[in-house]
């Protein structure tokens, strides 16, 4: 039976006087129209609410789904991937480039959105993302055969020769296929034209693609603290948290990791906690929780139906990783240095380099590690998102065989580092005569080795201790000469006082004797010459039970520094006169010339700057022919001193042999500093020229050295 023009009545055909000789079937066929279905144009959801910067990544997403110009590639991509973490924002960032997009008119031939479902416990399957994609494009009232194949072949038949209809009148058709788990998931719906373009959002990045890859970093603190804001006064207009506490604000986007899903969950709690709760409060509870991703957890869904919860998102990353690559990730997490060499993973993995090199590849392509060279000649440094490190070790804790796993890493990583920090600061207190390009080489590998790992060796001492105390202590000695070199003082600080309580704790003198003087000076150092006295004097004490001299002519030294400092310049020039007695009895010419030095700064403040110039050139004397890096320093104070006492051509021929010195070592803000003091002296000398020209250098090693402001007198 055919029926005929919808509207006409169908004909009627009696087949009752028949005669049949097997099954009958009858099928009728309805020519006329379909009712109205989804044009593409409508299929894009809304945008999101309250979206906050990602000004820089939008720019780049626009220029690459921008109609082709003259100027365009003759190549251009016809895919791109926004990919990274779970909650880092791609499907925000894709749905704003796909709102812009459309409202600037590039694709007339509408939008495609489709929610593949990737990381949910059922995702979308090919046969279903077909379906779904040939009613957005208009075409209904069709029947798929069941056999999946067919599926495939109806959609390359109907979907492809419908884009290819668009591309030929010139309508460009943007596909954005969102949460991609699989390239299993995208190769089917890929439309055949190159006119079009698809967007694609994963948590993976997927290198058998030809796509153009965006990957996101976390938010830029500024643009969390506005996406909070907003989302705060989308709710409620008036709410004036957001400026009344601001630094909670920026407290609170720290404690979330700048990742845009948990500054949401943070939005919402605060939401409900409507303006009678502070911020603070939120920020209070982030912080003493045991596990910030499971705290950050809200009821109800976003705009999109997503749940607000960190954890699960976390949850499903780490169950797609085959189990050594998990194992790794937990380990690492247990290990909490702020980055990681390849050589320190490998040594908490118990990995060689080269396996450990594929796992973290891996980890970086599933955006849970992030891999970073910060400069061409530097080695990759490989990093761990706050939240992720949480929720890892959380993991680990509640697994018996990864929390003991994670110990002995700790414990073995530790080694590591008091091992390689030994090694540099060997080679860093080097010094001769005369600076052999060698040594100086070697200084300087050991300085760039410190500079990369400097965060990771003063946290190691404040990790959980597993039987290794002692390498605790280890590793804040070995820190202490290159902290003063590069003047990082508060970290001194930091550093020694953990490892005074170790020492203490241990019961070993020798140690703490030494980790209270290094205290002391790295007080001192950090302009808090009152709280130096305490361990200075313990110091001195301790290396005088256990008959240290040349120990404690170092803490008489020091306390002199700290009680001259202080206002106590007497006390402070008896002091150093011990030191000098000690070292000249053990024999010390370095320290003795140091303690000369010392005794001199005394002298000069209290204005009795000729005998202080004689203690310089008693100390220049000792130093001449046993530590080249402190004969610069005495030849600057002694500069100083003779300036002040009238004698300006010696002390110009002093202070241009200490800048001489000091220019051949990584020490610019000593260098500066001498190159000041040789601008006032020539100055006074009326060599103006000279003196601008001084000043001017002063400038440039002082910027090396990160200080802004102008440095004069003696080093100490």
């Amino acid at each position: 039976m055919r029926g005929q023009d919808r509207g006409s009545e169908p004909q009627h055909i009696d087949f009752r006087s028949g005669t049949f000789h097997g099954p009958v079937a009858g099928k009728v066929i309805v020519n006329g129209c379909s009712p109205p279905v989804p044009s593409a144009l409508s299929a894009l959801p809304a945008a999101p609410a309250g979206f906050a910067g990602r000004e820089a990544e939008l720019a780049v997403l626009l220029d690459g789904l921008r109609p082709p110009d003259a100027s365009a590639p003759a190549d251009p991509p016809v895919m791109w991937a926004v990919t990274g973490l779970g909650g880092i924002g791609k499907t925000a960032l894709a749905l704003r480039a796909a709102h812009l997009a459309r409202k600037r008119g590039w694709f007339t031939g509408g939008t495609l959105f489709l929610d593949l479902a990737g990381y949910d416990d059922t995702p979308v399957t090919p046969a279903h993302a077909v379906t779904s994609l040939l009613h957005a494009l208009g075409v209904g009232g069709i029947q798929l055969p069941a056999d999946e194949i067919d599926q495939y072949t109806l959609y390359r038949n109907v979907y492809r020769s419908r884009l290819a209809g668009l591309a030929d009148r010139g309508e460009r058709v943007l596909l954005l296929l969102d949460n991609v788990c699989d390239p299993s998931q995208l190769l089917p719906l890929l439309p055949g034209s190159d006119l079009h373009r698809v967007l694609f959002t994963s948590r993976e990045s997927h290198d058998s693609l030809p796509a153009r890859e965006l990957p996101l970093e976390p938010m830029s603190p500024g643009d969390s603290a506005a996406l909070v804001a907003r989302a705060l006064r989308l709710r409620d207009p008036d709410d004036d948290r957001p400026l009344r506490e601001a630094s909670s604000v920026d407290e609170l986007t720290g404690l979330c990791g700048h990742l845009p899903l948990a500054l949401q969950i943070a939005a919402a709690l605060l939401r409900r906690r409507r303006p009678r709760r502070p911020v603070a409060s939120l920020v209070e509870e982030l912080r003493t929780c045991a596990d910030r991703t499971d705290a950050l957890s809200s009821r109800g869904v976003d705009q999109y139906g997503r749940t607000l919860a960190l954890a699960p998102v976390f949850e499903v990353s780490l169950r797609r990783l085959a189990p050594d690559r998990a194992r790794a990730l937990c380990l690492l997490a247990q290990v909490p240095c702020v980055d990681y060499g390849t050589d320190t993973a490998a040594v908490v993995t118990g990995l060689d380099e080269s396996a450990v090199l594929d796992v973290l590849d891996d980890l970086a392509s599933a955006h849970l590690v992030t891999g970073e060279r910060l400069a061409d000649d530097l080695p990759e440094r490989w990093r761990i998102h706050d939240l992720v490190r949480d929720y890892a070790a959380a993991r680990a804790a509640g697994d018996p065989r990864l929390a003991a796993a994670g110990r002995e890493s700790r414990a073995r990583t530790r080694r590591h580092f008091h091992a390689l920090a030994a090694d540099a600061d060997r080679r860093l207190q080097i010094r001769t005569h005369d600076p052999l390009p060698r040594t100086l080489a070697d200084q300087a590998a050991a300085l760039a080795w410190f500079d990369t790992e400097r965060a990771n060796l003063v946290a190691a001492p404040q990790w959980p201790t597993e039987g290794d105390a002692d390498v605790c202590v280890g590793i804040a000695l070995h820190l202490a000469e290159y902290l003063r070199w590069r003047r990082y003082f508060e970290d001194w600080v930091t550093v020694s006082r953990t490892a005074r309580d170790i020492a203490h704790r241990l019961r070993d003198r020798s140690a703490e004797a030494t980790v209270c003087n290094n205290l002391g000076g790295a007080l001192l150092r950090a302009q808090r010459p009152d709280e130096a006295l305490e361990p200075l004097d313990r110091a001195a004490r301790l290396y005088h039970l256990i008959e240290d001299a040349a120990g404690e002519g170092r803490a008489w030294n020091n306390l002199g520094l700290a009680q001259r400092r202080s206002g106590r310049v007497e006390q402070a020039l008896a002091n150093h006169l011990r030191a000098r007695d000690r070292f000249r009895a053990t024999g010390y010419a370095s320290h003795e010339g140091r303690a000369w030095h010392n005794c001199g700064l005394a002298l000069a403040a209290a204005d009795r700057h000729p005998e202080a110039a004689a203690a310089f050139e008693e100390a220049c004397a000792l130093h001449r022919t046993t530590d080249h890096v402190l004969y610069g320093d005495s030849l600057n104070s002694l500069g100083c001193a003779l300036h002040r006492s009238g004698r300006t051509a010696e002390a110009l021929t002093a202070l241009r042999g200490s800048v001489r010195i000091r220019e051949k070592y990584d020490n610019w803000y000593a260098t500066g500093q001498t190159w000041n003091n040789l601008a006032l002296a020539l100055r006074t000398a009326g060599l103006h020229d000279e003196a601008a020209t001084a000043r001017e250098r002063a400038a440039e090693a002082c910027a090396r050295a990160g200080i802004t402001a102008e440095i004069y007198g003696h080093h100490e």
